[in-house]
């Protein structure tokens, strides 16, 4: 039987279950939660919890999938568990590959509009919009500002170099020391001196996993820098990636946001675990499967 997991985040804190519930699936009537909880196929931290119980940040919800549960997820836009982080200001929202962050060329579909669907759903109508870029074909977390003055402040955040940003990356190329990449990219028109650190997780024949932190945030960054060091990520046709079996995405994917809040001074920590089909390319070419965080997020 399939099962949708996720933790309570500090938007649903001290919330009932119920009130909790609705908020990350809110396409679903209240009174189908209530039954849910009613027919113990709700769970916290793995015991049967009543709907009035009040939750708290971190616990791990477990919800026993049924068809209209599905049928609930699908229209509520946003998944349960791609809400890696919430408060009242802001979130971060696990982006598919595939999936552009505004409407795009070719891409009337976007995480924005998802984002304000979810929002409409649950009858919030402050503006939200995204405050930082991800390419399409690149997978992770993504920070959302909702309302003017919690989007103005979190994108001079973010301007001013004040988030980390670090990227999983398979490269063609066996590298065993860390670095950096510091050079001129082309942005918006100009060419601008760029710095990316480098770190490797894993190397295995003629492949290198690496993570990488943006000290700069050029558009196609990592992926230039990347192609024009001889190490291009596999499956970036763009930057001469190679194709293998038949990779139709660059392995690039955002796996650790961190920043302190600019409204509350909060130090903010989110995990973005490598979807499955990564983790699927990187098991068949190299034979290995790496430790990784699981989806989580710190705060203190």
């Amino acid at each position: 039987m399939n099962i949708s997991e996720w933790q309570i985040n500090l938007r649903e804190e001290n919330l009932p279950l119920l009130e909790a519930l609705s908020l990350r699936v809110p396409a679903a009537p209240k009174a189908f939660l209530r039954q849910l909880c009613k027919k113990q196929r709700v769970t916290i931290d793995g015991h049967i919890i009543k709907a009035d119980h009040t939750v708290r940040a971190g616990e791990a919800v477990a919800v026993k999938a049924s068809q209209r549960w599905l049928d609930c997820l699908e229209q509520s836009r946003i998944q349960p568990e791609q809400v890696l982080y919430e408060d009242v200001q802001c979130m971060v929202i696990n982006k598919p590959a595939g999936l552009a962050i505004h409407r795009a060329h070719g891409h009337d579909d976007n995480l924005l509009w998802r984002v304000q669907d979810f929002l409409r759903l649950r009858g919030e109508t402050f503006q939200v919009a995204p405050i930082q870029r991800l390419d399409i074909g690149t997978s992770g977390a993504a920070l959302f500002g909702k309302g003017h003055a919690s989007i103005s402040q979190l994108g001079q955040m973010i301007m001013d170099g004040k988030a980390t940003k670090r990227y999983l990356a398979l490269v063609s190329g066996c590298i065993t020391s860390p670095g950096e990449l510091s050079s001129a990219v082309p942005a918006k028109g100009s060419i601008k001196e760029s710095l990316t650190r480098f770190k490797p997780v894993a190397s295995v024949d003629e492949y290198s996993l690496l993570e990488l932190e943006l000290i700069t945030g050029r558009r196609h960054q990592i992926r230039y820098q990347l192609a024009n060091a001889g190490w291009p990520i596999l499956g970036d046709t763009r930057y001469r990636g190679k194709i293998i079996d038949g990779m139709d995405r660059p392995f690039l994917h955002c796996h650790h946001l961190s920043f302190k809040h600019p409204e509350t001074g909060r130090s903010i920590e989110i995990n973005c675990p490598l979807p499955e089909d990564l983790c699927r390319q990187m098991k068949t070419l190299a034979n290995i499967v790496i430790p990784l965080p699981m989806a989580s997020e710190h705060f203190q």
